[in-house]
């Protein structure tokens, strides 16, 4: 362990605190004693942390179940272990349940049975300061995820409300495309058809918006195929052209010239 480890031992007999010295002269603990519950007490509060407490049961003034109890209520990280040679059942079982006892070791003990004891008390308020310092870290990751969290959420909304504002535009635009007099046709370099609206989906004799995603000259029908070929060979200002005996006007304006997009306007011809 990298702390100094301490030990409380709490006991009215002077010769029953120095048997605990001795028992643990071999190992690496601060030993500190105290000859009665409020002594202890001060020396709790006087001392760095104490791991664990070792307290005779029967005390006068204030007993051992009082001394744990406060003990527990001051300090609740602490392990405690009493000893005692009273056989009373009754009051062993309120000395664990009050003061949360870790042990209950009768008088007399056996050495190594106390310091194996102590021991495994040890390795246990190690595990429960460990388990404290996974919970707080816990907490404080949680903390950073709700942080974290919160911010993705306004970022989220900054951008979805401008993505829905740009959404909005093009939605509207695309509705009033589709309210105009005139066929409104946009093709890629490759003859590709981008946009449609209903006036020119009417005009070319096709269902409003299935050519839209398809290649024009293989989605129009067998008598306007000719047509398809003839959009990429419109004269400046526009051309008429014939389609299933109706006359058309038609006016092509590069709207990329990279890419080799057109946009083409259509109407019934005079």
């Amino acid at each position: 362990m990298n702390d100094q480890t301490r030990i409380l031992c709490v006991d009215d007999e002077r010769n029953v605190l120095r048997a605990l010295e001795r028992i643990f002269l071999d190992e690496e603990y601060e030993i500190l004693t105290a000859a009665s519950g409020e002594e202890g007490l001060l020396l709790l509060e006087e001392s760095p942390q104490v791991q664990v407490v070792i307290s005779d049961f029967r005390m006068p003034g204030m007993n051992g179940v009082e001394f744990l109890k406060d003990v527990c209520t001051r300090h609740p990280e602490t392990i405690r272990i009493v000893l005692s040679g009273y056989a009373d059942t009754a009051a062993v079982v309120a000395a664990i349940n009050e003061g949360k006892i870790y042990k209950f070791i009768p008088k007399p003990w056996n050495d190594d049975e106390l310091r194996m004891t102590v021991a495994k008390a040890l390795e246990h308020f190690e595990m429960q300061r460990r388990n404290e310092q996974l919970a707080e870290e816990l907490r404080r990751k949680n903390e950073e995820l709700r942080e974290l969290n919160a911010d993705l959420r306004l970022r989220a909304r900054a951008c979805s409300c401008g993505f829905m504002q740009e959404y909005g535009s093009l939605l509207h635009a695309a509705v009033a495309l589709d309210y105009l007099p005139l066929g409104v046709l946009t093709l890629d370099g490759d003859g590709t058809v981008l946009q449609m609206n209903r006036e020119a989906a009417h005009l070319l004799q096709v269902g409003c918006h299935e050519l839209v995603g398809k290649r024009l000259a293989e989605a129009l029908p067998p008598q306007l195929a000719q047509l398809a070929a003839e959009f990429g060979r419109l004269p400046p200002g526009g051309g008429t052209l014939q389609a299933g005996g109706a006359q058309l006007k038609l006016e092509a304006v590069p709207l990329n010239q990279e890419e080799g997009e057109l946009l083409i306007t259509i109407v019934p011809g005079p």
